[in-house]
């Protein structure tokens, strides 16, 4: 075990494990103390080719000898080279370009309202769902369905409208009921929710409200978005298309980038002078969002991330799925949570130990996101450490 890494002058937001990692291959990732890990987190979603892929590094320091950030004062044909590949994979019409999950949500929320001004509402509502998770701004946290993440930041921000997830009554009616409602906003699987996913039925009802309605369906796809669920967005599971989709996490490998995508009715909402960031959409991360893109194609990464996640689904459940105390093995592609029946953020600790990375959402889901190079051989190994680990726990808490 390694001792305590001390980080004085940082200050202390993150419950850090004392582990430093130092550098990563494939799907492995080592610590400054030189031992290996299997990564099954990537970053909570973020690293999809793995760590140190040779043509994403190949890409980026090419990238770098020529320009890292141009203000967007000037044209950046990266830009438009990414956004072409986003829209041709969703469906949508364009995108606008920042710097992370949180920013992409408050465009859409941005978008969102002026959608509603656009329209003669000024006081414009968006529906939101129980137990989402958009961010940690004042917008996207009031937002957010968890009453830890509003403690100690209230008053929130007036104009959210909360409903049960998955519950199309409670939706129908709510739209029913609220006039200013200009947008339904909610996350297509609820990642920090516990790795939830919205029914088929439930997002095939969204969009035919939206429509019936002429509101807005706004997917955020941060972290189920970018072929995590063996298509390149985890709405096309429903057969349906949103008119707003939030995208970061996975986009770019691992350098730090935000997506907002839109549809007809969204597209043109924000005009000149409506939005904009200093950072979004740099040539950098551009580079490593087309490169990433053209990667998982090379390489077949969405079938992998299906082919290996249905493995990996049916091994957890199996080794898993009676064992008293575990209550649903659930999820899409590589983004699988196990729930068990209590708290069990002490696993957390044990996977590291054992040589495995991974998360605990939700205080009782032990969340799984690795990159989508995994292998079904990866896949086993996982399960042999975690399983194992689970039925300790989950014993140990009976007795």
């Amino acid at each position: 075990m390694n001792a305590p890494v001390s980080m004085p002058h940082v200050m202390p937001t993150y419950g850090r494990l004392p582990i430093a990692l130092s550098h990563g291959e494939g799907a492995y990732v080592w610590d400054t103390e030189g031992r290996r890990y299997l990564d099954g987190l990537s970053g909570i979603a973020v690293n999809t080719l793995g760590h140190n892929h040779p043509k994403l590094v190949a890409a980026l320091q090419d990238q770098v000898t020529k320009m890292i950030h141009s203000c967007n004062y000037y044209q950046v044909p990266l830009q438009e080279e990414l956004a072409r590949l986003l829209v041709e994979r969703s469906g949508l019409t364009n995108a606008f370009f920042c710097n992370s999950g949180l920013e992409a949500n408050e465009a859409a929320l941005k978008i969102a309202r002026k959608f509603g001004h656009d329209k003669g509402i000024h006081r414009a509502e968006v529906i939101v769902c129980e137990r989402a998770f958009h961010g940690r701004s004042i917008a996207t946290l009031s937002a957010t369905g968890n009453p830890k993440i509003h403690a100690g930041f209230e008053p929130l921000v007036e104009g959210f409208v909360r409903v049960p997830f998955n519950d199309i009554a409670a939706l129908e009616e709510t739209v029913a009921t609220h006039p200013n409602v200009t947008a339904i906003f909610m996350e297509t699987i609820q990642g920090e929710g516990g790795i939830t996913p919205a029914r088929i039925d439930y997002l095939q009802a969204a969009r035919r409200v939206c429509d019936d309605k002429g509101i807005l369906l706004m997917l955020d796809e941060v972290q189920c978005g970018m072929g995590r669920t063996g298509k390149w967005f985890a709405y096309q599971w429903a057969g349906i298309q949103p008119d707003v989709m939030p995208l970061a996490k996975g986009l770019a490998s691992g350098v730090p980038i935000g997506a907002v995508v839109c549809g007809p009715k969204a597209a043109h909402v924000l005009q000149p002078g409506n939005h904009g960031s200093t950072f979004g959409g740099n040539p950098l991360a551009m580079r490593a969002g087309v490169t990433t893109i053209q990667v998982m194609e090379e390489e077949q990464l969405l079938a992998q991330a299906d082919r290996v996640g249905t493995h990996l689904m049916a091994a957890l459940k199996h080794e898993l799925g009676d064992v008293k105390g575990v209550k649903e093995v659930r999820g899409e592609g590589l983004m699988i949570g196990v729930e068990l029946d209590r708290p069990c953020g002490v696993i957390l600790t044990r996977a590291m130990e054992a040589g495995l990375l991974l998360s605990v959402t939700a205080d009782t889901v032990v969340r799984l996101l690795p990159p989508l190079i995994f292998t079904t051989e990866q896949a086993d190994d996982l399960v042999a450490i975690l399983a194992p680990l689970v039925r300790q726990f989950l014993s140990e808490s009976v007795a």
